[in-house]
């Protein structure tokens, strides 16, 4: 098979085009900048110059797809400039589904994400739950309108899948989510939020149920495609038990974090601040639960993540050698 990706350089975008090699199809993705792109390039991807957000630049490497993978995202917590949300998350999906109506590609899956729902005050979500309300964050924000684009596309005809990833970890990751891990192994986590919790999910996993998605999901549908859901706290607990770093004692409440964020949120009006002090950053983490249920796609897809104990390890122990720390059982250390 023959598929057009956009995000190929980025973390799941990677993974998702290195996985489709190795099952033998044929890979093309758009990239702003093809000299940035050598790593997938050498996988045997086709790398094509162009962006989300210059629909025209799509169309030529886009055209006789036989599918395509949307990964494309913007995600920055805390930035100050957030103009790139609009311009990526909303504006370049509804670029790439416009193409890809007009070209006629017989299937795309689209990149969603839980954090369309906000916070869900613990309540496990399936596929059909809606959130109308204000979002914690931009990138909440974006993605939650991207997503009303996708599903108008699917209300017009198109046959496209979205799938919704949780929180997503692993090597290789560039996100606040690696920064945390860092900080903890180098003890420099100064606490941890109460109640706070994700449904986690090993990028491998995330990037194998993209591919699931297209060879087995029904068009116009959705699926969770989120890990095992764990608070913060017990993660943190798994953590110490694969490293034997101790995790950080401190832990906050809602309440005192919310009352943070709402106190950045005026200091940041006059002076920039780090982006995980943000009003943003403290809000997500006020015990705040994006979690959903994947049982929809265990069911109709065949997927199936790995244990967060088992994706920790492998993540964990992965930045323990690059800082050069001995890794428990490891004769490498």
């Amino acid at each position: 098979m023959n598929y057009f990706l956009t995000g190929a350089t980025g973390f799941i975008g990677g993974r998702v085009a290195q996985q489709l090699v190795e099952a033998g199809h044929r890979v093309t993705a758009v990239v702003r900048n093809p000299e940035k792109a050598q790593d997938v390039a050498r996988l045997g991807v086709t790398i094509s110059k162009g962006d989300v957000t210059d629909k025209e630049s799509m169309r030529a490497p886009m055209q006789g797809a036989d599918g395509v993978f949307h990964i494309a995202g913007w995600y920055k917590i805390g930035a100050r400039d957030k103009q790139a949300g609009t311009a990526i998350n909303i504006d370049g999906t509804r670029n790439v589904l416009e193409l890809a109506r007009e070209l006629a590609i017989p299937k795309t899956v689209y990149t969603s994400t839980l954090a369309v729902n906000s916070d869900t005050h613990g309540k496990l979500v399936d596929e059909t739950y809606r959130y109308t309300g204000p979002h914690l964050t931009e990138y909440d924000r974006t993605k939650w309108a991207a997503h009303q684009i996708a599903e108008q596309f699917i209300a017009q005809g198109l046959p496209l899948v979205i799938v919704m990833p949780g929180l997503v970890y692993g090597p290789g990751d560039t996100s606040s989510v690696r920064t945390t891990f860092i900080q903890y192994l180098q003890r420099k986590l100064p606490m941890m939020p109460r109640q706070t919790a994700f449904s986690w999910a090993y990028v491998d996993d995330i990037a194998r149920g993209h591919i699931l998605a297209m060879e087995r999901g029904k068009p116009g549908e959705s699926y969770i495609i989120a890990g095992p859901t764990t608070t913060f706290e017990d993660a943190m607990q798994l953590a110490e038990q694969i490293t034997g770093v101790p995790a950080p004692r401190l832990r906050v409440g809602p309440g005192v974090l919310s009352a943070g964020a709402r106190l950045m949120g005026v200091v940041e009006r006059a002076i920039p601040v780090p982006d995980d002090y943000s009003a943003e950053f403290l809000r997500i983490n006020a015990g705040v639960t994006y979690i959903g249920d994947n049982a929809k796609a265990r069911r109709e897809l065949g997927y199936n993540p790995r244990p967060l104990k088992e994706g920790l390890a492998e993540t964990l122990q992965h930045e323990m050698r690059l800082l050069g720390m001995p890794v428990p059982g490891d004769t490498k250390s």
